[in-house]
């Protein structure tokens, strides 16, 4: 039944948070949270930096079937965060311009192959007709979009970029969709969820 697989979903989840990352427990809104993705919704994340927010996405991509897909316009961070989760024993890599042309090939092929949970990508690497058509043959898990506020004109630090990432809700409307970010006023939260469908 749906509750059972619910359940299930939520130990999981749970086991993955103790075995994988070291925490006894979730904290604050994790586990509504990752409930909330994991179980096929989707949500909008405030919280302070060092509140926990990638565990809300990272979790749910291990959860869940097929590679989670982050949108990050720090290609410093995303590296940083690659690292950090190879080191857990996750398999994640990124997408950025810091690659050669057959470097980005290879991760291309490991993402179609379902050999990869975690998938970092800049935004407007995103948005390319070449990479939504390999999107298109991967199995996907989410869609995390990180420093959400960046989509919003009333945010600090609007990137156009950011603009195009509708396309992720029309070209793939079934697959859950978390925006995060830790600086949003309630102008910005709306804009957010306004401009990302």
């Amino acid at each position: 039944s749906r509750r059972n697989s619910a359940v299930k979903m939520n130990n999981k989840a749970l086991q993955i948070l103790n075995k994988t990352f070291g925490y006894p427990a979730f904290r604050g809104r994790q586990e509504e949270i990752i409930n909330e993705i994991t179980g096929g919704g989707d949500a909008l994340v405030l919280m302070p930096t060092g509140g926990g927010k990638s565990l809300c996405y990272q979790i749910p991509s291990l959860v869940r079937e097929g590679t989670g897909i982050v949108i990050s316009p720090l290609i410093s961070l995303m590296q940083d965060q690659v690292t950090a989760l190879n080191a857990f024993g996750v398999k994640a890599a990124f997408l950025n311009s810091t690659l050669t042309a057959d470097e980005a090939r290879c991760t291309e092929d490991q993402l179609i192959k379902g050999n990869l949970d975690l998938l970092f990508i800049a935004p407007e690497r995103l948005a390319t007709p070449r990479m939504l058509h390999v999107l298109e043959k991967a199995k996907l898990s989410l869609f995390a979009i990180d420093e959400a506020h960046c989509v919003s004109q009333w945010g600090h630090d609007f990137r156009p970029e950011y603009l195009k990432l509708s396309l992720i809700h029309e070209r793939f409307p079934n697959i859950p969709r978390i925006a995060l970010t830790a600086t949003a006023d309630e102008v910005t939260r709306k804009d957010i969820v306004q401009r990302l469908s």
